[in-house]
């Protein structure tokens, strides 16, 4: 039994995820209880610096040198922040969880750079300042091992989903998609998992730039707009979109120069348009990898989403749409969970198995020669 706080700051940017939790066990017999969530605000100096950093233009070595470690004292704020919240002492916490802010993942070969990621968000400055242990990077382990080092997220998703009677899809919607595919009394060599394309990433960015808002909420500007089917067109016909699984991608792909790019080749294209758009882009690219690599091998019950776009009641529509009555889609809420705090969960089930020596990647979603154990750890440091 222990206590832990499970971290994460995702593609979208949009704060910085703690939950903290009480785990028993490990494998398969892990039981978890979320004993509270919340989204810590990144500060706007430091949300420009990461978005300097995640740009080739911008970035330099001084810079990721500075930000690694300005990251650091930011998740163990959120640390200190959750615990103080729930009465909670840092004494008692066992251990910490923490994926760090991906600031580029390079999952193929390209050229003169190989595949590698960085994570920063250095565990150290986490480890001293809470003085409480830490996993971290949790990604590298499963890339020397031949694997893509994403998704991270199917093994915890085993353990707190899986169903005897039902298969299910965990379809996970932050500023990426990605799928979990969870056959009915699923083991891990059985799961199949990989990146859909797009979730909240382009539709944040257009908000941002033109309404002046971080991001849709609830899906009402993309309700007063109506899908642009040649815009439609031209973004389904990315290549990443169908290409063969595994496959794991980013804000390399879809990030604000994809959103330059159709702004002036669709000059024509009103703002609402161009949010409805986009969010249609985001169900489609979800439901025609569910078509094309899932539904032809499986019978799936239901669809469980997770993230923020979980709380886009027009792109779960849309979503809904395109797959039809046979297949119903639910959020997290839906089944007693917290579609939020899924993620930040994850990462203290991840290292909860770290500590415990057992292997958490997925090869057969990753990609990895073989199952391995992942992440870094730093000891309290006195």
């Amino acid at each position: 039994m222990g206590f832990a706080v499970g971290l994460m700051s995702g593609t979208s940017l949009d704060g910085i995820d703690a939950a903290l939790v009480e785990l028993k066990g490990s494998g398969l017999e892990t039981e978890v209880r979320l004993i509270d969530f919340m989204t810590i605000s990144i500060e706007q100096s430091l949300l420009r610096e990461i978005e300097d950093a995640i740009t080739l233009k911008s970035s330099n070595a001084q810079h990721l040198c500075s930000l690694n470690f300005k990251l650091g004292y930011a998740f163990a704020n959120a640390v200190k922040q959750i615990c103080e919240k729930n009465q909670f002492s840092l004494k008692e916490l066992d251990f910490i969880g923490s994926h760090g802010q991906t600031i580029y993942h390079q999952p193929e070969l390209e050229g003169q750079f190989i595949q590698s990621t960085l994570q920063l968000g250095e565990p150290a400055v986490i480890a001293y300042e809470t003085s409480t242990k830490v996993v971290s990077n949790f990604r590298v382990m499963d890339m020397a091992a031949g694997g893509y080092g994403a998704p991270l997220v199917p093994y915890s998703e085993l353990l707190l989903y899986q169903n005897k009677s039902k298969s299910r899809l965990l379809q996970n919607i932050g500023g990426i998609g990605n799928v979990t595919v969870i056959p009915k009394n699923a083991t891990v060599d059985q799961l199949i998992a990989f990146d859909t394309g797009p979730g909240n990433m382009i539709i944040d960015e257009i908000c941002k730039r033109f309404f002046y808002v971080p991001y849709d909420a609830n899906g009402d500007l993309a309700a007063k707009g109506t899908v642009h089917e040649r815009l439609l067109e031209r973004c389904m016909s990315i290549p990443y979109i169908l290409a063969p699984i595994p496959k794991t991608t980013g804000r390399e792909l879809f990030g604000s120069q994809f959103v330059d790019q159709i702004l002036a080749e669709f000059k024509e294209v009103s703002t609402y348009d161009l949010v409805a758009t986009m969010t249609m882009f985001t169900a489609k690219s979800i439901a025609e990898n569910y078509k094309q690599f899932i539904f032809p091998k499986q019978s799936i019950d239901e669809v469980i989403v997770s993230g923020g776009g979980s709380h886009n009641k027009t792109l779960l529509r849309m979503l809904q749409d395109l797959l039809g009555n046979d297949c119903k889609v639910c959020t997290q809420e839906d089944i007693g969970y917290s579609s939020d705090a899924k993620e930040a969960i994850a990462f203290a089930i991840l290292a909860n198995e770290t500590l415990h020596g057992i292997p958490s990647n997925v090869p057969s979603a990753t990609k990895a020669g073989r199952s391995v154990i992942l992440g870094n750890i730093t000891p309290v440091p006195y």
